[in-house]
């Protein structure tokens, strides 16, 4: 769910070696891929997602206090705006995470996560003046042609409007996880606020928003309260707060090097995702969906390797 992890690295290196730094990456995929897996067995299982997901963010707030150490003393300078609009969105786009999942299935929802780091790229030079490269640019037009190759376009008649709905998802997610992902970006930039206190803030937010809706629901009796469902809601908020707790980790450990973390990070969700979705889960995927996952890949590995594509193209 938080493809906006990517800033979060701006730490200084402890000296773990290499071997360490690839089990924090594998142990954040990990974590990753049970949210999604958590997300695709709520159906079978009558677990009410929303209610699931609202607990989510109560445990990651006393996770975050405990292993982030917010500093709340002093928040004058902070963007309360962003926040805001951060914790309006994140309980959101997590909903329709969940229904990409149910209805496109693990393998492309993932994909469809990792490619939203496109968007922040894309916005660097549409919003930010940034200069564009051929490399990044070259990047960004693969990860373009990679999400189009995932959408699932055809269906069989029984399942058509499902079918309707898949693509629909998976571009909100790509769309609205790239854009979270800007906005905390623009977060990262107010170097006075700490990662863990944005985090908490946010969470509360977050936690404070879908609350409200909860309780609409239960009082407009569209939706029957659970108590269980606190349960499975930190179960679900444990593995998604381990999967950036762990990404953090791998990058204080190899602070020199965040480009091995970030390919590491986005392309081992895909591959793992994609064997969970395809041996677990039997989903089916189209000749463009494999070409898709393998440009997506690609993709990847062009944005963060820049200098290896410039010679080439140098030549």
């Amino acid at each position: 769910m938080v493809k906006w992890r990517d800033r979060l690295t701006a730490h200084q290196s402890t000296g773990h070696p290499i071997n360490q730094t690839m089990l924090y990456v594998l142990l954040s995929i990990c974590c990753s891929v049970l949210v999604s897996i958590m997300l695709k067995l709520a159906k079978r299982y009558h677990i009410d997602v929303y209610q699931a997901i609202t607990w989510n963010y109560s445990i990651a707030i006393v996770l975050t206090w405990l292993f982030l150490k917010p500093q709340l003393q002093n928040l004058d300078g902070a963007p309360f705006n962003l926040f805001v609009l951060l914790g309006l969105l994140l309980p959101v786009l997590f909903v329709i995470l969940a229904a990409s999942v149910r209805s496109a299935g693990i393998v492309r929802t993932d994909a469809a996560q990792r490619l939203s780091l496109f968007i922040p790229i894309a916005a660097a030079f549409l919003l930010f003046n940034e200069s564009p490269d051929a490399v990044r640019l070259t990047g960004l037009a693969i990860g373009i042609t990679a999400v189009v190759c995932l959408i699932p376009w055809q269906k069989k008649e029984r399942n058509k409007k499902a079918g309707n709905s898949s693509w629909i998802y998976l571009l909100v997610v790509f769309t609205g996880m790239g854009v979270i992902d800007v906005l905390f970006k623009q977060v990262a930039l107010v170097k006075q606020i700490s990662t863990g206190t944005s985090l908490f803030i946010v969470y509360s937010l977050a936690f404070a928003v879908a609350l409200v809706g909860l309780f609409y629901q239960v009082f407009t009796k569209t939706m029957r309260f659970s108590w269980p469902h606190i349960f499975i809601g930190w179960a679900l908020g444990i593995a998604n707060f381990g999967n950036i707790l762990f990404y953090i980790k791998a990058h204080q450990s190899l602070a020199k090097n965040p480009s091995i973390v970030f390919s590491s990070m986005n392309i081992g969700v895909i591959i793992f995702g994609t064997l969970v979705g395809v041996i677990i889960f039997k989903e089916k995927l189209t000749l463009f969906n494999k070409i898709g996952l393998a440009l997506a890949i690609l993709a990847i590995v062009v944005i963060y390797y820049p200098e290896t594509f410039t010679n080439i193209l140098g030549r």
